[in-house]
């Protein structure tokens, strides 16, 4: 974080000071106590299970210099009094940003889409970091407490600053985008993730394109042009913008070849040169992720060559993201963070993929695909139909909410015992423990609210 006095702190976010406000933060903000070091700022924020408020001792005792709180405390450091410290700590963010933008060569990349932006944001972190100080959100800090939190770890020194945008609902991307402002604005894909506290795909759509009209002059638009919604924003917008995908577009993948060892791509540039992107990375959906990047470091001068090369050398795009794992000749591919109809598809597709090329058996492991309100008995059941029609050898489905995927497999094909269905994670286990041989490639896929990464740690042997 930039250097600044309480006295600033509070102008920025509209507080009253209470104690020294010549007092100065240089060192970063942060809401968890045990994450506070030496001239840090404490943002107290309340919460549905705890209050910040409460952890402003041990807080000072850590190193905080100040505090941001929605009620005058009795503590000897200096404190900025707001009515709301969670849109104080946005308008921070937006100050801070400001200055930077004054003082230095700082360019701001906005990701958004219902899946991949984790994906894209860590592939951006890899090839921007490269050419100089780059800053991207830990874990999926992407809503209006960790965007800005984000946002707060720049400096002087920060070239790049990578913001990942999270949904949630009408409204909420525009706010962030607005504290943000990119230089860059990525729409990665309009999907059904999150459709049914939305109400359906097109005011997901709407919401994605709440980011475009934030585009600062100059900037640019990078879409995908394979999504007919990201494509429709696109006509929409007067300003420069440029296309990634496997059809017409300006940054097109083709040739996709999967195997366990990865996925690779060739890619074509706008101006006729061609290169081969190797990835680590299973997933033929990741090539999107990394045409992304690829184009965005492209529209920023960035040596074509050198990016490529950070895109093959990432290991893994996230934790529990398509992470695989190889136990006694059992591979096993945990992708059980997130799920949505799109990306369970996709990742379902993979494991058909490298089972048809390889003659290896097939199992996925299935749990709920959450928040898809009244879409959910629909796209659950299509789920399990999917499985069958992929010919994937071997079911099993866990968890209540998750039963109609059982149902749909079973309906779809004249299955004998190729579909189960559990009620907990420990039988689930017990059973795909007992059914593993040699060979044998394992998906576990699951919304994070199902629990089912901690099926596929065990799996893997891992804590």
């Amino acid at each position: 974080m930039i250097r600044l006095t309480v006295n600033e702190i509070a102008q920025a976010v509209n507080g009253r000071v209470v104690g020294d406000g010549d007092l100065a933060v240089e060192a970063g903000v942060e809401i968890d106590s045990r994450l506070i070091k030496s001239g840090f700022l404490f943002v107290a924020k309340p919460g549905e299970q705890t209050d910040g408020h409460n952890f402003a001792g041990a807080a000072i005792e850590a190193g905080a210099t100040a505090l941001l709180v929605e009620r005058e405390l009795d503590v000897s450091v200096p404190q900025v009094v707001v009515a709301d410290v969670v849109v104080a700590l946005g308008l921070l963010a937006t100050e801070v940003l400001r200055r930077l933008r004054e003082t230095s060569k700082l360019t701001v990349i906005g990701i958004t889409g219902s899946n991949g932006k984790t994906s894209t944001k860590n592939m951006l972190r890899a090839a921007l970091s490269q050419f100089g100080e780059t800053i991207a959100p830990r874990e999926s800090f992407n809503n209006h407490v960790g965007a800005p939190l984000s946002m707060l770890l720049t400096s002087e020194k920060t070239r790049y600053l990578v913001v990942e945008l999270g949904a949630d609902g009408l409204g909420s991307i525009d706010y962030l985008s607005n504290m943000c402002k990119p230089d860059v604005a990525v729409e990665l894909k309009v999907g059904l993730a999150h459709v049914g506290e939305f109400g359906g795909i097109e005011v997901t759509a709407k919401i994605k394109a709440e980011l475009i009209k934030h585009i600062r002059p100059g900037g640019v638009l990078v879409y995908n042009s394979d999504d007919s919604y990201c494509s429709a924003m696109a006509e929409g917008f007067t300003g420069r913008k440029l296309s990634f995908g496997t059809g017409h577009a300006d940054y097109q993948a083709s040739g996709h070849r999967l195997s366990l060892e990865g996925t690779s791509a060739d890619v074509s540039y706008p101006d006729g040169e061609s290169a081969t992107l190797q990835l680590q990375i299973l997933g033929e959906h990741q090539v999107m992720n990394a045409l992304a990047t690829i184009a965005v470091c492209d529209d920023l001068g960035l040596d074509r060559s050198s990016v490529i090369k950070a895109l093959s050398a990432l290991p893994l795009a996230e934790r529990w993201r398509m992470q695989l794992g190889v136990v006694d000749g059992v591979a096993i591919i945990n992708d059980a963070y997130n799920a949505s109809p799109d990306s369970t598809k996709a990742a379902l597709q993979t494991l058909a993929i490298l089972g048809r090329e390889t003659g290896r058996r097939t199992i996925a492991v299935l749990g709920e695909m959450a928040e898809l309100g009244k879409f959910a008995a629909e796209q659950h059941d299509a789920i399990g139909r999917i499985v069958v029609r992929l010919n994937i050898d071997q079911l099993f489905v866990v968890g209540e909410n998750a039963k109609l995927i059982h149902m749909g497999a079973s309906q779809e094909g004249s299955w004998d015992g190729e579909s189960k269905f559990f009620d907990s994670i420990d039988t689930a286990l017990e059973a795909v423990r007992e059914m593993l041989v040699t060979g044998d490639i394992v998906l576990i896929k699951s919304s994070k609210s199902a629990n089912l990464r901690h099926l596929g740690d065990a799996l893997m042997g891992a804590k």
